[in-house]
């Protein structure tokens, strides 16, 4: 096994989820500022579920005698506007599916299999995150503007 490439690999994918981590939590704040508490609700579950992601990641590296790298991959984006968080969402979720997916099949070619299968669970979460996120952009243009005036109110739940 080429440890080097699988910790490469497994060294990008928490950079990428900790850039997911950052951006959840800015879209969190932002919506639960706005009052719409179950979507905000769903970015902060979603940006915990990629510290677990981490974690995950972070452990196998060491298991492989590597050296953890926490760098994000890039900046927040400093979307406000619920329908264009969301849209932002999808396409990283989208990307790192494909991203995995790719680092599941190089892991494979080095006979890392452990890694391999790690890559492979993070896709099944990153494509369930994406209908998440795809289901809450499909009711606000379903039902527009009272979708997202809806959630403002106390008790409502949207997931």
């Amino acid at each position: 096994m080429r440890r080097d490439k699988s910790i490469e690999l497994l060294n990008k994918a928490i950079g990428d989820e900790l850039q997911a981590v950052h951006q959840y939590m800015f879209f969190h704040f932002h919506l639960d500022d706005l009052g719409y508490t179950p979507l905000a609700e769903l970015f902060k579950r979603t940006a915990i579920e990629e510290m677990g992601h981490i974690e995950k990641l972070a452990e196998r590296v060491l298991f492989l005698k590597g050296e953890v790298e926490m760098l994000a991959s890039s900046a927040v984006a400093k979307i406000t506007e619920p329908e264009q968080m969301l849209n932002k969402a999808m396409s990283m979720e989208e990307q790192s599916a494909a991203d995995y997916n790719a680092s599941a099949l190089e892991c494979s070619k080095v006979a890392d299999s452990a890694s391999k299968q790690a890559f492979e669970e993070l896709v099944r979460d990153e494509e369930r995150h994406y209908d998440a996120f795809e289901k809450q952009l499909e009711n606000i243009k379903r039902f527009g503007a009272s979708y997202l005036a809806l959630q403002s109110f106390p008790g409502t739940s949207s997931s």
